[in-house]
């Protein structure tokens, strides 16, 4: 049996959005959204943790170095949505709602590409501290 073994990074970054489909009017997205929905956009500190996990190198004992991960959830993720209004300045939610769940898998599918496919990686998103959704779930 493989001796798989996750690590974790976690970076933040500050956002704000609004919870809306633009598909309805303002009354159905405040039904659904309530405060999330109105139209001047609200702030989260958000916290993204990232797992990764896969058999350590033999040669260096790391499963990623975790300076590299670091680097690659800044560049991908921190430098892209920092200070930013996800709605407005960002590609990515410009047709999709910032919902928590779809941040999640934006970053999942944002950082998937620099991490070797050997190796299982997972997103936990924090919202607040007591809001969190993980992707994929297992």
């Amino acid at each position: 049996m493989e001796k798989k073994v996750s690590v974790f990074r976690s970076e933040h970054f500050n956002a704000a959005h609004r919870l809306v489909n633009l598909a309805w009017d303002d009354a159905t997205n405040e039904q659904v959204f309530g405060r999330c929905s109105w139209p001047n956009y609200h702030g989260h500190n958000y916290e993204v943790v990232v797992k990764v996990t896969g058999v350590p190198d033999e040669k260096t004992g790391f499963v990623i170095d975790l300076k590299v991960l670091s680097e690659i959830i800044t560049n991908e993720v921190v430098e892209r949505f920092d200070h930013k209004n996800l709605n407005l300045d960002t590609e990515e939610f410009r047709n999709l709602n910032p919902t928590a769940e779809n941040i999640a898998i934006v970053v999942y599918n944002l950082l998937r590409p620099h991490i070797d496919l050997k190796n299982e990686i997972q997103i936990r998103l924090y919202e607040t501290p007591r809001n969190f959704v993980e992707y994929p779930a297992v």
